[in-house]
């Protein structure tokens, strides 16, 4: 009988411990002081000493993918920033309970690894900690030959963050008159990207698509795969600078849009009721809603539509709070939470043009 080595079944352990290695200082510049050993151990190894110092700490998890956008992303040969979408995804709903990002892993499996490849993803998702002030702790680079295509990838993280219980922002903190302020996004960030594959890209060829531009003149390829936006930093120095309860709840808007997320932040017998003039709708994805020929309520429950983050806050702490944030994002005055109806009713997001 023929022997066969690891390599011939198409795993090769040489090229993993390459990427490992091309990784290292990537996910090192990632580290906080909390962070115990180094990269390569079986567990990441994080200290919880700082909990000590919290009267009530309550641990946040999150975990998700970056979705189609990775086959877009790999059509147009740019995967540098799919690991900064996949941080954006997790974080963003963590910061969401008002709760600090601590660690992050991240799962990229592959049908045939290539070290440079590995590489360039691990970089995105060190970035995308750099960014939320997580550290990188750990992960899993895995080969699937016979189960993906050589070229096919996907990729998935997990994140744990820590808040006080009495600083949980949560919808039975919402009260009527609270105003709604949305945080921009960056364009279509992670999500609705099956629909704009199907009714945009596919009929294009690549040559077409890489040399289609907006109206400022940008390229309509980077547009389209522009990273999510991280909201993290921003809010909690808003959060920390402002009155205690003065941010209610907040609702990341992604899969489901304003419509479909915005409601999860509000309670029974309250109301958002929103003002579609008050920002401006992003290019791309006015052209993507276009192309696809969405009616207004499917676009709304279907893309950002220019809002990656949605907080309600107290009244008399809106100014203050448009002003924190916009020292680092851009803020807009979106909204206002109303009584409901019917007052038993869940909370529902009504348009007003």
């Amino acid at each position: 009988m023929d022997s066969f080595t690891y390599k011939d079944a198409g795993v090769d352990i040489e090229v993993a411990s390459r990427a490992v290695e091309k990784i290292r200082a990537d996910v090192q510049s990632t580290y906080t002081p909390a962070v115990i050993g180094d990269i390569g151990g079986f567990g990441g190894l994080f200290s919880g000493a700082e909990l000590k110092n919290m009267h009530d700490p309550v641990l946040v998890s999150a975990t998700d993918g970056v979705g189609t956008k990775l086959a877009l992303a790999k059509r147009l040969g740019d995967c540098s920033t799919v690991g900064i979408d996949l941080v954006a995804m997790c974080v963003n709903d963590i910061v969401a309970t008002g709760a600090k990002p601590l660690f992050f892993l991240d799962y990229l499996a592959v049908g045939r690894l290539d070290d440079d490849f590995a590489a360039l993803v691990v970089g995105g998702v060190a970035e995308g900690c750099r960014q939320a002030g997580c550290a990188l702790i750990g992960g899993e680079m895995a080969e699937h030959p016979g189960v993906m295509k050589d070229d096919d990838f996907d990729l998935a993280g997990f994140a744990v963050g820590v808040v006080e219980r009495g600083n949980i922002m949560s919808p039975t903190r919402v009260q009527n008159g609270d105003k709604i302020i949305g945080l921009a996004s960056s364009g279509l960030h992670s999500n609705g990207y099956s629909l704009v594959r199907k009714a945009w890209t596919d009929p294009l060829d690549d040559r077409e698509l890489l040399e289609a531009t907006l109206s400022d003149g940008s390229s309509l390829a980077k547009a389209l795969i522009q990273p999510t936006r991280i909201y993290v930093k921003s809010l909690l120095e808003a959060v920390a600078a402002s009155t205690p309860g003065s941010v209610r709840a907040a609702a990341h808007i992604t899969g489901g849009g304003i419509t479909e997320n915005l409601n999860r932040a509000l309670p029974p017998g309250l109301d958002a009721q929103i003002d579609l003039s008050a920002w401006p709708v992003p290019e791309i994805i006015s052209r993507a809603c276009s192309v696809a020929a969405l009616s207004q309520s499917e676009a709304l429950k279907t893309f950002n539509m220019g809002i990656g983050m949605a907080l309600i806050v107290a009244p008399e702490a809106c100014s203050q709070l448009l002003e924190a944030l916009s020292q680092s994002q851009q803020p807009y005055l979106i909204g206002t939470v109303a009584a409901a109806s019917t007052p038993s009713q869940a909370g529902q997001v009504l348009y007003m043009n």
